[in-house]
């Protein structure tokens, strides 16, 4: 459930999905899988290519499936309840910094019921330890 690594645009450029995938992949190394709904920017040749270059599985959901994908669709939910439903943001800028303050605390505070109450940061690390 850790926000790996994320951005923010108001097209459906894919170029501001790979910059995302690029940090994730120099920040925390290559996944065994990567799990995305269909929207173009995942399914365009470039990020797809990226993700068969880099020798990461490719794992999408069913067209319209909500549910095949329900861990980052509870995100989305979250993200926009507990933030940006709240708040009128001034600018593009402000609202990302205040995302950006938001995915701090998802990862570091925010305590969910599915992670036997602790934060994603916690479990984040302590499977790392065990893989090492």
């Amino acid at each position: 459930r850790k926000v790996l690594s994320w951005k923010l645009s108001n097209t459906l450029d894919t170029h501001f999905c790979l910059e995302a995938l690029d940090e994730a992949l120099q920040r925390y190394g290559k996944p065994q899988i990567f799990n995305s709904d269909q929207g173009c920017q995942f399914t365009s040749d470039v990020f797809t290519g990226k993700l068969k270059e880099s020798g990461i599985k490719i794992s999408m959901d069913g067209k319209g499936r909500w549910v095949d994908n329900v861990m980052i669709e509870r995100l989305w939910r979250s993200l926009k309840y507990e933030e940006v439903y709240l708040k009128a943001y001034d600018s593009i800028r402000e609202a990302e910094r205040e995302i950006g303050n938001y995915f701090v605390f998802y990862n570091e505070e925010r305590i969910h019921q599915s992670l036997e109450k602790q934060t994603p940061d916690e479990v984040y690390h302590a499977t790392q330890k065990f893989a090492a």
